[in-house]
């Protein structure tokens, strides 16, 4: 038998091949699926980045393509910014993303707050007034106009004193004058850093994990000194003409404060669990300031303007706490989630009452601070 002869029997020997399956319909879907995602793997630079002209494309991500230092609210399930460029995150100001809201109401309380401030200056310091006259600054219209709507509520209870001089004339010595401004601008100035803070940490925690813990924590400090501060216009005023007791309140508060501030410098209470933790700290700061203010509404009962400062300080206790409900409740988004992920949201809404509480205490502070330039301390 020749060689060829030879493979032609080996080749019939050998068993004939199967064919293969036809594959289903589900397995052709998967196949599918794995070719897209096999496509946009080698397309991505990595998590919330693509590669575009040979330079990078930061995109929005899911919760679940989060690291783990990120994921704090599991029912915002799109539109997060992860890992980017400090240059990036903070050009993202101007874009719109899950945290966008959450930076701009900050940042524009900042600037009202900020031209509160520029607008209190001017009048109390008369350089500060030239300068303005100089400029066109549409932030001190703002000013100026809720200065002047809070002024129009507390005209009525001045108007009240005039027609009682009487009763000026009990509580005022000889000379009074302007009392002094610095506790007001404390206060100013401890609301300018919480909500400055705040808008950081929004805007740029996004960069990296370091970067994220160190303005978690900026945050935290901010939102404990707007409490201390806040403080002091109402005991520093109230308790003007009784230095023991303005000493004690402001001394306790401000170490109360401090505490506040060491324990979150932890970076367990930094992380998501513990959001009940370190809003029951805050909370706890905020209802210390109950004692000083039975106090002086007893040892100023009779005070005409006793009511409005109540109601201003009623508003701006309702405000933080009805704030920090929504925060802790994580309402709406819990309700449905990814539905809030643009706005709407339970920060958001906190971020709106933050803002509230603050500008009902700055009414209450003008308050304390005009009484006390009418009424001075009583003569001894």
């Amino acid at each position: 038998m020749d060689q060829e002869s030879c493979e032609r029997a080996e080749a019939a020997a050998l068993p004939e091949p199967e064919p293969e399956p036809e594959p289903t319909k589900a397995q052709g879907v998967g196949k599918k699926r794995r070719s897209k995602q096999q496509r946009r793997s080698s397309s991505e630079g990595g998590a919330g980045s693509k590669k575009k002209n040979g330079e990078k494309e930061y995109r929005l991500v899911s919760y679940e393509e989060l690291p783990e230092y990120m994921k704090e609210n599991e029912f915002i399930l799109n539109y997060y910014r992860s890992e980017w460029p400090v240059l990036n995150a903070a050009l993202s100001l101007f874009s719109w993303h899950n945290e966008t809201i959450n930076i701009w109401t900050h940042l524009v309380g900042f600037m009202v707050f900020l031209g509160l401030t520029v607008w209190h200056l001017a009048q109390y310091f008369p350089q500060v007034a030239h300068l303005i006259g100089h400029l066109s600054w549409p932030i001190s219209k703002v000013a100026e106009n809720v200065s002047s709507n809070i002024g129009d509520a507390i005209s009525g209870a001045a108007s009240f004193m005039q027609a009682n001089p009487g009763l000026a004339e009990a509580f005022a010595g000889a000379g009074v004058g302007p009392t002094t401004r610095w506790p007001f601008f404390v206060f100013l100035a401890g609301a300018m850093f919480c909500l400055l803070s705040s808008c950081a940490c929004h805007l740029l925690s996004c960069h990296s994990h370091r970067l994220n813990l160190f303005l978690i924590r900026l945050d935290y400090t901010g939102i404990a000194v707007m409490i201390v501060v806040s403080f002091f216009p109402p005991i520093y005023y109230i308790f003007q003409c009784e230095p023991r007791w303005q000493l004690a309140y402001l001394s306790a508060i401000s170490v109360a404060g401090a505490g506040t501030v060491y324990a979150l410098m932890s970076p367990r209470l930094s992380a998501a669990k513990y959001r009940a933790h370190r809003a029951l700290l805050f909370v706890g700061m905020g209802l210390s300031g109950v004692v000083p203010a039975v106090h002086a509404a007893a040892v100023n009962w009779h005070e005409p303007r006793r009511n409005l400062t109540l109601a201003y300080e009623g508003a701006m206790a309702a405000s933080y706490l009805i704030g920090t409900a929504f925060y802790l409740t994580r309402v709406p988004e819990r309700w449905r989630p990814g539905m809030f992920d643009l706005a709407g949201q339970s920060h958001q809404i906190f971020h709106a009452l933050v803002i509230a509480g603050a500008l009902a205490h700055y009414g209450a502070a003008i308050v304390f601070l005009r009484v006390r330039d009418e009424m001075g301390c009583p003569a001894k």
